[in-house]
């Protein structure tokens, strides 16, 4: 049995909402092997100066980075999409050990195969040091602040 992910390829503005979405709830559960089923078995990541391959390396990259990253809070925006490709920008908010935030920005390139599992990503992020009253995101995005229309501040 061929495992799927929809919507599917070629993607349509609603199939490509629901798929940025779907990424945001998933990473948003902090729970690596939930993200890790929405790639290929193979999947190749390019993700800041690291290079990952396949699902087992995609787990321990998530598990690593959420020991690092605490608190973390993810919101994702659609920033375009084709049949089989979409472009997201993203912010996400999180605290180191010694209780000093961060918001990264971010743009990831996503690439799917026929059954709706994200083949590559490539993701360039930065980081900048805010204040904890200085953040914006406290928890998943909730159901009323879901889909195109509720986009989030550049800066």
């Amino acid at each position: 049995m061929t495992e799927s992910r929809p919507p599917f390829p070629p993607f349509d503005r609603d199939g490509a909402w629901a798929k940025v979405q779907a990424a945001e709830d998933a990473w948003n559960s902090r729970d690596p092997h939930r993200v890790a089923l929405a790639y290929t078995a193979d999947s190749v990541w390019r993700n800041r100066d690291e290079f990952i391959r396949g699902r087992t390396a995609i787990v321990e990259f998530l598990t690593a980075k959420w020991e690092r990253e605490l608190d973390y809070v993810l919101r994702k925006s659609l920033w375009a999409y084709d049949d089989r490709r979409i472009a997201v920008r993203f912010q996400y908010e999180w605290h180191d050990r010694e209780g000093q935030w961060f918001r990264s920005y971010g743009n990831e390139l996503w690439e799917f195969d026929d059954h709706g599992l994200m083949r590559r990503r490539e993701a360039s992020i930065n980081d900048v040091e805010i204040t904890e009253s200085g953040r914006r995101f406290f928890g998943p995005r909730p159901a009323t602040e879901r889909g195109p229309e509720h986009d989030f501040p550049l800066h």
